[in-house]
């Protein structure tokens, strides 16, 4: 019965001490998050890889936050973009079968030759369309780049929720 006993009293002693241990360190890791994020709002590490101009738009938020508002945000975009896309591949990949099936069966003539004709004109025409829109074009990019380089963290976590939610 006293063996017992003190057995019993040593096995709480290193239950206790184990949990010591384990709230230190859950307290250390804690320190060293904290610590990150306020090294990442001190430092500013994107201002020296994306120029003077970056830096988080929404500075209110911390790092975190900010990564999972474009994290949702992109999910949602993939996902939506992923759905939309085979609705749309399939309304045209249906549209070519139907119009091969009726073409094969006899119930509508198709000249291709004349698609082909109308196709290539239609190549010329948007290969001298995109020679000419240059300017519209590179003012957006242009905006779209400074957008990125202020918002680089949510944008980063927009990329990687948008490939999540293509993928899921």
């Amino acid at each position: 019965m006293q063996m017992t006993s003190n057995v019993q009293a040593a096995e709480d002693r290193a239950d206790f001490k184990m949990a010591t241990r384990n709230k230190e360190m859950e307290e250390e890791i804690y320190d060293k998050v904290v610590d990150l994020t306020e090294y990442a709002k001190r430092q500013r590490w994107w201002n020296r890889l994306f120029g003077k101009n970056s830096g988080p738009l929404a500075e209110k938020y911390s790092v975190a936050t900010q990564i999972a508002i474009g994290g949702v945000s992109g999910w949602c975009a993939g996902y939506l973009f992923q759905k939309v896309g085979k609705v749309a591949a399939t309304a045209v990949g249906g549209g070519l079968l139907l119009l091969q099936i009726a073409n094969n069966s006899g119930y509508i003539q198709v000249d291709w030759k004349r698609v082909e004709k109308d196709v290539n004109k239609a190549k010329k025409q948007l290969k001298k369309t995109t020679n000419q829109a240059g300017p519209e074009l590179n003012t957006f990019v242009e905006k779209s780049t400074v957008f990125v380089k202020k918002n680089i963290v949510v944008t980063s976590g927009f990329i990687g929720g948008f490939l999540l939610g293509l993928a899921s």
